[in-house]
């Protein structure tokens, strides 16, 4: 036959669950904390990885220091999606550094 607890014994039995349950919580808010930290790691490493990649196209290019954003991203676009051929594409060319001069002032 199945025993009868005591109402102390329950009372010990919730205090036991009650604090099972705020471990957890706790295990979860710290996995939860690891997690962020990781991605902000991650967000890190791309930044760094842009900054490097972008410091790299401006000691080989100076000229696209003084690019807009939009022209840079059509000399991109037009580097990256232009057809292959044996013949250099000559259809875009950067900007003179006098000419940007004049559109920013």
């Amino acid at each position: 036959m199945a025993k009868t607890k005591t109402l102390d014994q329950l009372r010990a039995e919730k205090e036991q669950a009650e604090a099972q349950l705020l471990q957890e919580q706790h295990k979860l808010q710290r996995l939860e904390q690891r997690k962020k930290h990781y991605e902000k790691g991650e967000r890190k490493k791309r930044t760094h990885r842009l900054c490097n990649l972008g410091g790299m196209v401006e000691s080989v290019a100076p000229e696209v220091k003084d690019l807009t954003r939009t022209e840079m991203t059509e000399l991109m676009e037009h580097i990256f999606l232009c057809p292959k051929s044996s013949e250099p594409s000559v259809t875009w060319r950067l900007p003179t550094s006098t000419k940007r001069t004049e559109e920013r002032s």
